[in-house]
This record gives C-alpha cells, sequence and structure tokens, in this order.
C-alpha cells in the first residue's frame, strides 16, 4: 500500500446498501427534527414519510394515528405517484432547509411539478377531501383539522343543516308551527 487512497477501489454509487443505509440515516435525522413524528404509529417508510410530513405542513405534533391511515390510503390510492413525490418532498425541505412556512410560496416561484403535494396535503388534513371534482373523496368530516381546530369554541355543525343541537331536537309540523307545538315523531 504505497499509493494509500488510490489503491482503493472508489465506492459504486448504485450500490443498494449503501442507498438503504442513507436512506435510514435521512429518516433518522428527520425524526430528530421532528420527534412527534416517531411516536406516531407507521407501516411502513412511506407511511413515515407521510406522518412526518403531514406534521411539518399542518403544524400540529400529534395528528390521530388512525385519520392519518385512512388519509394516507386514499391519498395513494387517488394519486399514483404520491409515495415517491413526498420523499422527494421531505428530502427537498431537509436539503434546502425551506421554512414550512415559505414552502408553497418556494416550490411556486420555482414551478416545481411538486408544487401541487403540500396543497394535497393540507386538503386532506384540513378539509378531509381527497382527489378532485366529480373523483373527490370526503375521508374526514368532523375529525378534519379545520373542525377540530374551533370546535371549543364554535361547535361547527357536522351533516346536519341549522344550528348545533338542532338534529336533536325532533322536527315541528307545518300545523304545529302555525297554532301550537304538536311534533312529529
Amino acid at each position: 500500500m504505497t499509493g494509500g487512497a488510490m489503491d482503493e477501489p472508489e465506492p459504486d454509487p448504485i450500490n443498494p446498501a449503501r442507498r438503504h443505509v442513507l436512506a435510514g440515516l435521512l429518516t433518522a435525522y428527520t425524526a430528530s427534527l421532528i420527534p412527534w413524528a416517531v411516536a406516531a404509529p407507521v407501516t411502513s417508510r412511506a407511511h413515515g414519510t407521510f406522518v412526518a410530513l403531514s406534521a411539518i405542513l399542518v403544524g400540529h405534533r400529534s395528528l390521530d394515528a388512525g385519520l392519518a391511515a385512512r388519509l394516507y390510503d386514499a391519498l395513494t390510492a387517488v394519486y399514483p405517484h404520491f409515495n415517491a413525490d413526498a420523499q422527494t418532498l421531505l428530502a427537498q425541505i431537509n436539503q434546502q432547509h425551506i421554512d414550512p412556512a415559505q414552502l408553497q410560496k418556494t416550490l411556486d416561484a420555482a414551478h416545481s411539478p411538486l408544487a401541487p403535494v403540500p396543497r394535497r396535503f393540507i386538503r386532506a388534513w384540513c378539509l378531509g377531501l381527497v382527489g378532485e371534482g366529480e373523483a373527490a373523496r370526503c375521508i374526514a368530516y368532523e375529525n378534519a383539522l379545520d373542525a377540530v381546530m374551533v370546535a371549543d369554541v364554535l361547535k361547527p355543525p357536522t351533516y346536519a343543516y341549522g344550528p348545533y343541537g338542532s338534529w336533536s331536537k325532533a322536527p315541528v309540523t307545518k300545523e304545529a308551527n302555525d297554532h301550537g307545538s304538536t311534533k312529529l315523531g
């Protein structure tokens, strides 16, 4: 060994074992930035990426694990490249140290093909909707973050038309409305 580094073979850049180690290190680094993502139960690396990105994008330290599983399943069913896009987006956030508050603006300014991804996360978590137009599916309503965040003060109605609690009273007939208080039911 007289040449030192020149005698050593160059590492293979396509080595799968090396990629797994690097992916593991990236996941561990990401988890150290958002420790609450580690506590959430995940079923795969892709699901872990979804939970981590969800925590970053919606800004909540703890998210409903059951709802997370339903949203993840729906998003991966509707968007075929969802897992790859989510992994790429998480890697970009980590590599470029993008502030989550500036993420959408940054992606839009760069005309990134990943620009729709954060919107899909927010729409799913905050509105409970996955998909677009006729293919849109409601995965959560009363458990969507827009309702959960204000439920302690505003008591938003769920599926009922009328004020909060109106569905618990028997409906009043037209005649009862005109002459008294006769109720149906």
